[in-house]
């Protein structure tokens, strides 16, 4: 698979944004209980991120008080906290080394240094991301191989995400868009 057959297999016409994170792909046997799970835990801490960074942000409350936005930061935190001490019981022994990534609300292009072993089309597994510098958690997205291609030296791994409901799609969209907005705003500071 060449790279734009690759683009178009997992992005189409959807936002998709580059940056290099912490991720990998693990392979897995893609079974349905454990994507579900992963797909669960990835939803809930994509929100909590979504409350504690949109609510950062504003200068006013929108419609409600100040108590409601207080509570619902307060909220969002304790998530996080809970995630952070779960977290530890499984906590990988080496971080995802940091990668190139490009991903949408659909897929993923890892890139790699090396072939992956014993990855090929088709093969379900895990996408492990830390989605922001801010937090030291890892959202695992069930994801299938749709392809790999090498390039420069450097393999690309094209990633379908499988199995995610649509509260899962919905959050990892507004996280995305908030990345992209904050890329904009970036390339649009004065120098």
């Amino acid at each position: 698979m060449n790279a734009a057959a690759g683009h178009a297999a997992v992005f189409g016409d959807s936002l998709a944004c580059g940056e290099l994170r912490p991720a990998a792909f693990v392979a897995g046997s893609g079974d349905a209980e454990t994507s579900r799970l992963a797909c669960l835990r990835s939803e809930a801490l994509l929100r909590a991120i979504a409350v504690v960074e949109d609510s950062h942000g504003r200068e006013e409350p929108e419609e409600r008080g100040l108590h409601d936005l207080a509570v619902q930061r307060i909220e969002a935190k304790l998530d996080l906290l809970t995630a952070l001490v779960a977290g530890l019981a499984s906590r990988h022994a080496d971080a995802d080394p940091v990668r190139p990534l490009e991903w949408s609300a659909h897929g993923a292009c890892l890139v790699l240094g090396d072939d992956p072993p014993g990855v090929t089309a088709g093969q379900p597994g895990m996408l492990r991301v830390r989605p922001c510098d801010w937090l030291p958690e890892t959202l695992e997205l069930p994801a299938r191989v749709v392809g790999s291609d090498r390039d420069d030296g450097l393999h690309r791994l094209w990633l379908r995400f499988s199995g995610h409901t649509p509260a899962l799609t919905a959050a990892l969209e507004r996280h995305l868009f908030r990345i992209h907005r904050r890329a904009v705003a970036e390339r649009r500071q004065p120098r």
